[in-house]
């Protein structure tokens, strides 16, 4: 079972290396895609807790919100994959 660090991580680093980055984004929907079945309630959980720490850009759009990764916390997202 992955710690709530560990799915983070995972999330973040599936943003980057996608390039959702600042004018880029994707669904909210997407994000615990690729997690197994019985872990995307808690990834949902710990995506809703990122975007209060300030992690993701947010976009409103009509089917659903979309969300990128704040520039400004870059250094910071990329210290904490790097340290892993």
């Amino acid at each position: 079972m992955p710690t709530d660090e560990e799915i983070k991580h995972t999330v973040l680093r599936k943003m980057l290396y996608h390039g959702y980055i600042g004018g880029k984004h994707t669904s909210i929907e997407n994000l615990p895609k690729g997690f197994p079945k019985d872990l995307r309630k808690r990834v949902s959980k710990i995506i809703e807790k990122m975007i209060k720490e300030g992690y993701f850009i947010l976009k409103p759009k009509p089917d659903s919100l979309h969300v990128s990764l704040e520039p400004k916390m870059l250094q910071l997202i990329k210290k904490q994959i790097e340290s892993k």
